[in-house]
């Protein structure tokens, strides 16, 4: 059965004259125990919601999973699509693409992102077992991981958040072959993984992976322990090659059809290439089936639930009954009784009534709770031994944090999201990019979005983040002007399904700006917040805390009897969605200035040929808020400046 494996596998990457065979010839033993003895899952029905979640971190092995999902009977993973390996079009991407076929839980390839976005599927699990309980969450997260996972930095956030939360129901088993594209690993790397592991309170141990018995005790007793589990496996990378196997030259390469004949050989697998013997197959396709009774009895229970309604909407991530009656209602208070503050502070105000309204929704915060104000009033903390909690305390770990969300969000059920530093989206950018690329909605809180932050300096003060998170397709970025559009925005983000959002937000305090409620006028992504007395001689185009300098400018101009209109642009993304005569209707034919506390870059587009810009010439300072506005020229005065030279 694990030559089946290595045949396809084989095959795939030949046919493709691309790929990488080492790898799934290396771990089909290990695959094969976990899938015909231990893993619970259905092909008959891939989205049943207390499956056993597997992930390959090490997504460039990918045929080690298209093969298993064939041999399993997964319908829409033929023998075609195997043959179509790489190939545009096909489901059989280079690397597991979530969505591409069933089966496949995650976008990997980045590697040691998998391993980290397993630690949010294992959370999700212990959270949602401890809301509705055995009969309905009772399942396990398998992680396959090679030896680069585990040299990518986020591999030790990722395993010392798991250690710390003492996730028992994660396996991670370790592919252990000393081999990298360099060659051996002894090249760059000489750490004891077994006790890095160990050191952060997991279970370890190591077998050798060309052995079935002693990987399926391993499991056995991994399973039995309250604490992750590390099984190292020691495997030969292309095991069954005649020359290959061991060696750095079957990682990323096809074997060569000689390669392959003598593996043939060795292995004494004597099938044509894409051919499984029917015996096998049979037996492959038996142990497809061999959970479809767990399955049909966790729906007979799933039948039965009184809280069976409540769960079936978790899980399809729908609105709970009076979510928007709730916003609305906050809304129309904040139009009533306007506050100056901070968006990071409506944000934790509208995080108050989201967390009432969505008991599904799970937060937390990169060591910066009390900055990021993402700790809603009554969050219970979830923690070891304690996972009902709706907030997690990720630690200085903003990798992590961000591919567990991904994970969160994949597993279902919950609505993650999460908070750090604007700034540090680069350390978080990775896994930002994959909740794109797979379409999921993560809510990024991003706070002391700019120089605004002050004394800190430039290490903390971002200016190209905007443009670069901008840059990155399918993710809105939302910079709200004040308490109104935060709400706006937070409505924006939780209801945008197959969309994740970054909504950055001011430490400094900003004036309240809207003076209606009712409809949402940020869901247009730019929207006229003040038209020009008289006939329009300039737009004034801003986000965030600079919508407030663009309506000061638009003061100090209409004392010169120059009429300025004043444009919100809370999202780049969702006003390039409108229709040609909308934007034409907002933006006005007259000049335009754009004011952003960041660099120019993104700003062009909406600024037409005649259009100024004000903002960010570099990196910031370290120096009070206000002072660093005006020594950087961000100011109502230099917005009016530029007004009245293209006017």
């Amino acid at each position: 059965m694990a030559n089946a494996i290595r045949a396809l596998s084989m095959d795939a990457v030949e046919a493709a004259k691309s790929g990488h065979p080492g790898m799934p010839m290396g771990m089909a033993d290990v695959a094969t125990v976990l899938f015909t003895r231990f893993l619970s899952y259905d092909p008959a029905d891939p989205a049943w919601p207390d499956r056993d979640r597997f992930v390959l971190s090490a997504g460039h092995g990918s045929m080690l999973l298209y093969s298993l999902l064939h041999l399993t009977g997964y319908a829409d993973m033929t023998m075609a699509e195997l043959r179509r390996f790489r190939q545009l079009g096909s489901r059989t991407a280079g690397h597991p693409e979530y969505g591409h076929a069933a089966g496949v839980e995650t976008t990997t390839g980045p590697l040691g992102q998998g391993l980290a976005t397993a630690v949010g599927m294992a959370i999700a699990e212990r959270h949602l077992n401890a809301t509705f309980g055995d009969g309905l969450v009772d399942h396990w997260t398998y992680v396959v991981a090679g030896d680069g996972c585990l040299m990518e930095g986020v591999s030790h956030e990722a395993i010392s958040l798991a250690g710390h939360l003492k996730l028992g129901r994660l396996i991670v088993l370790f592919d252990d072959n000393s081999i990298s594209i360099d060659g051996g690993t002894a090249l760059s790397v000489s750490d004891d993984q077994p006790a890095r592991f160990r050191a952060c309170g997991w279970d370890v141990q190591s077998v050798d992976g060309h052995d079935p018995e002693a990987v399926a005790a391993a499991i056995e007793r991994a399973r039995a322990t309250d604490t992750p589990s590390l099984i190292a496996c020691r495997t030969q990378i292309a095991y069954g090659a005649p020359t290959k196997a061991g060696t750095s030259g079957a990682h990323g390469s096809p074997l060569g059809a000689a390669e392959i004949a003598g593996a043939r050989e060795k292995l004494g697998w004597t099938a044509a290439p894409f051919e499984v013997p029917d015996d096998i197959l049979a037996a492959w396709r038996d142990a497809g089936r061999r959970a479809a009774a767990r399955a049909e009895a966790w729906r007979r229970r799933h039948a039965a639930a009184a809280d069976r309604a409540e769960f079936d909407r978790r899980i399809a991530g729908d609105a709970p009954a009076g979510l928007a009656a709730a916003l609305s209602e906050y809304k129309a208070a904040l139009i009533a009784a306007p506050p100056k503050v901070a968006t990071r502070q409506a944000s934790g105000s509208t995080l108050d009534v989201l967390a009432r309204a969505m008991p599904e929704l799970v937060g937390g915060s990169a060591d910066l709770t009390p900055s990021n104000n993402t700790k809603a009033k009554g969050q219970a903390v979830l923690q070891a031994g304690q996972y009902g909690g709706t907030y997690i305390h990720y630690g200085v770990r903003e990798h992590a944090m961000a591919a567990a969300m991904n994970g969160l969000a994949l597993h279902g059920g919950v609505v993650p999201y999460g908070g750090t530093f604007l700034v540090f989206t680069d350390y978080a950018r990775p896994a930002i990019r994959l909740s794109a690329l797979m379409g999921v909605r993560v809510v990024y809180v991003m706070t002391h979005d700019s120089i605004g932050l002050g004394e800190d300096g430039p290490t903390h003060q971002p200016v190209e983040h905007l443009a670069a998170l901008r840059s990155i397709p399918n993710l809105h970025v939302f910079r709200p002007a004040d308490a109104v559009e935060t709400a706006e925005c937070w409505e924006l983000a939780i209801a945008a399904r197959s969309t994740p959002s970054v909504i950055a937000l001011t430490r400094q305090g900003v004036p309240a700006l809207r003076q209606e409620a009712g409809a949402n006028r940020s869901a247009r992504g730019a929207y006229v917040l003040a038209e020009a007395d008289g006939p329009r001689r300039v737009t004034l185009l801003a986000t965030g805390s600079e919508v407030g300098l663009a309506m000061e400018a638009r003061r100090l101009l209409a004392g010169e009897g120059i009429a300025a209109a004043v444009v919100s642009m809370p999202s780049f993304e969702l006003f390039a969605a409108q229709d040609a005569a909308y934007r034409a209707e907002v933006l006005g034919s007259a000049p335009r200035v754009a004011v952003e506390a960041a660099v120019r870059f993104g700003w062009d587009r909406w600024l037409g040929e005649r259009g100024a810009f004000v903002g960010m010439p570099g990196f910031g300072a370290s120096a009070p808020s206000g002072d660093l506005y005006r020594h950087f020229g961000i100011t109502a005065e230099a917005v009016a400046a530029a007004a009245r030279d293209l006017v």
